[in-house]
């Protein structure tokens, strides 16, 4: 961390909007939509941090420096032998598993596998286009990886469905 200020004032602004915005709204439809959401929300939150930021603060510069287009070819990393590839796919893969697993909970039991997946790709999409006004590089390895574990994440959603929908359950009641 360069300058913490920097990540103190969008840890700031992630706060009041959670405090202000979604807090009221995601409570008054039960402890478990709340709890739910929450996770989902400080999950999004805790992507930001690895992947773009600080935000606020860099959007006055986001135009000086040249925009870097998406490495397109896939794996290039491992034929050329850069830095530490495999490290990077896991961690990739390990950054969207709670993605995959969290989205199906937060859509009221309505979001099947294929949306799951498209809403991680486009997450993903999102990100990898907007990191170089972040003066941070684009791939399209990360792409693909993020929606591996973003699909891998539904896996275990759908494992561990029936405790995760009993606990839920009792939360709510209870």
């Amino acid at each position: 961390m360069k300058y913490p200020m920097k990540y103190v004032i969008d840890f700031t602004v992630w706060v009041l909007l959670y405090a202000f915005v979604f807090f009221k709204k995601w409570r008054n439809r039960g402890r478990a939509v709340l709890l739910v959401n929450t996770l989902m929300y400080v999950y999004l939150s805790f992507v930001l941090f690895f992947t773009m930021m600080p935000v606020i603060t860099s959007i006055p510069f986001m135009l000086n420096h040249p925009y870097k287009p998406m490495n397109l070819v896939p794996f290039i990393d491992v034929s050329l032998r850069r830095g530490d590839f495999f490290r990077q796919v896991g961690l990739n893969i390990i950054m969207t598993l709670p993605f995959g697993f969290l989205f199906p909970l937060t859509r009221d039991k309505r979001a099947k596998f294929g949306a799951t997946v498209f809403f991680c790709f486009l997450m993903s999409l999102g990100i990898e286009i907007l990191q170089p006004f972040f003066d941070r590089s684009s791939d399209i390895t990360d792409l693909i990886t993020n929606v591996i574990g973003g699909a891998l994440g539904y896996g275990f959603y759908v494992i561990f469905k029936p405790v995760i929908f009993w606990v839920l359950e009792r939360l709510q009641t209870g």
